[in-house]
């Protein structure tokens, strides 16, 4: 369905809002799982990029990770140091050119993920089940738009 309210009315002021609330939210929940887990926001910020970076079986090297992350090279090796102590990453050989060392998430990282956010995934889980695949298909496309569009313009 195509929307015939104009984009400049009443919808997109409400869609405006319900993003603003939810990186609210997000960034206190991050907060929290931070402070309960003795992080910096950045050792957060890290863990997800290579969380994510393995999901699509495109493990980062820690120069790629500072890179994302707007980290020189000394504060990367720092970054990466302390999260290994802790057991949130491991550096381990690339599988494809074993010139290269490439950085995974590690068990302490999953455990606390585990348990801190396994219960919102339940309950995103749940949440789901009352919309349609167009509905998804739709909402993914929307802030699939919005990831895109904020980081456009925080690179701008």
């Amino acid at each position: 369905m195509i929307m015939s309210e104009s984009p400049t009315g009443p919808l997109r002021d409400e869609l405006i809002r319900l993003l603003q609330a939810y990186a609210t939210e997000s960034a206190r929940l991050a907060g929290e799982f931070s402070a309960a887990n003795g992080l910096h926001t950045t050792d957060l910020h890290a863990l997800i990029a290579v969380l994510n970076a393995d999901g699509r079986g495109e493990p980062l090297t820690a120069g790629r990770l500072g890179a994302h992350l707007g980290l020189s090279s000394g504060a990367t090796t720092a970054l990466v140091d302390r999260m290994e102590r802790h057991g949130y990453v491991q550096r381990v050989r690339d599988t494809v050119d074993r010139r290269r060392v490439v950085l995974t998430y590690g068990e302490e990282a999953a455990r606390i993920g585990r348990e801190f956010f396994g219960p919102l995934g339940a309950d995103m889980d749940a949440l789901l089940t009352g919309f349609t695949v167009d509905e998804l298909g739709a909402v993914e496309r929307f802030l699939a738009g919005v990831v895109d569009m904020v980081g456009d313009r925080r690179r701008s």
